[in-house]
């Protein structure tokens, strides 16, 4: 697998992928990872959450709070996969 595409996209793509809920992460995906790969992505992951946290929303808008926090919500349940396939590689993020 090729350090910066997964399935054929490249990381940011991925990454936004995760956090819309079109793509998931969890060890079996990662276990053709090199360790390039799991910083690389971790990475884009960490971009994409802020980019998310700072987009500008009406507070009495509910279903866009709702939206913002499943797509936080996914973020970081990739990033803890990601961290503890990290960990468990022994890869140093």
């Amino acid at each position: 697998m090729a350090e910066d595409q997964i399935r054929g996209k490249s990381l940011v793509a991925a990454a936004k992928d995760v956090a819309n809920g079109f793509f998931t992460v969890n060890p079996l995906t990662l276990k053709k990872f090199t360790a390039e790969a799991i910083k690389a992505l971790h990475h884009q992951l960490k971009k994409v959450q802020m980019e998310v946290r700072n987009e500008r929303f009406d507070s009495h808008d509910v279903l866009a709070i709702r939206n913002r926090n499943m797509r936080l919500q996914r973020l970081h349940q990739a990033m803890t996969v990601l961290e503890n396939t990290a960990r468990e590689r022994r890869v140093i993020l």
